[in-house]
């Protein structure tokens, strides 16, 4: 198992990766909301690339919200795990939609700070985060970016599970990931440094790109 130092390393590493598409002016690399910023950034300034978030929630069980049923992203993508989700009640399921909604309006406005979204229309976007579990929330940012106009999706990623990984190539143009893992446990164990990204580091990455 190869760990990385911390996100902008992993950046480093699928910056290298994705070197076809430097220079490529239909390109834009959306970070997600909040670990795949820091990972993005490095993409996109090695690709010199308009850097943007990309807010989807990840829908967790009630009574273990790191475990994913689902995903919500803007514009009312809703993702399902199928398997996952049967095990809820529609009222549960809602609930918990209801909560990671209200919650990504808020990050949506704190870090656009009243910027439009960028145009996806007939471009190349790159989608960025931090590592693939479930892959839920992945889905769910592909499922936007196509509805925004997106001509074609890459989504590249340091480390994910092969099943995610599976699940995201049926779905994506292309996915870019450095390391499939056969026994993947958690994103974390990737990580020498796998903080939790803050609103202020988000909103620092935009600022520097800009």
């Amino acid at each position: 198992m190869t760990t990385y130092r911390d996100r902008a390393e992993a950046g480093r590493v699928l910056a290298d990766r994705l070197t076809a598409l430097i220079g490529q002016p239909d390109v834009v690399v959306l970070g997600l909301v909040r670990g795949g910023v820091p990972v993005a950034r490095v993409i996109a300034e090695r690709l010199g690339a308009p850097l943007d978030v990309l807010v989807v929630r990840k829908l967790g069980m009630p009574w273990a919200r790191e475990v994913a049923f689902g995903a919500v992203g803007p514009g009312g993508v809703q993702v399902l795990n199928d398997m996952v989700a049967g095990r809820l009640s529609s009222d549960d399921i809602a609930e918990v939609n209801h909560r990671e909604l209200v919650e990504l309006e808020r990050r949506e406005q704190l870090y656009r700070g009243g910027r439009a979204p960028l145009d996806l229309t007939g471009r190349t976007v790159v989608i960025v985060d931090d590592g693939l579990a479930t892959g839920a929330t992945a889905r769910a940012a592909v499922e936007v970016v196509r509805r925004l106009g997106a001509r074609r999706v890459v989504v590249a990623v340091p480390v994910g599970a092969q099943e995610a990984y599976e699940l995201l190539a049926a779905e994506a143009d292309q996915v870019v990931c450095a390391q499939r893992p056969q026994d993947f446990g958690a994103v974390s164990l990737y990580y020498d440094d796998f903080h939790e990204v803050s609103d202020d580091e988000v909103i620092e990455s935009l600022t520097a790109t800009a």
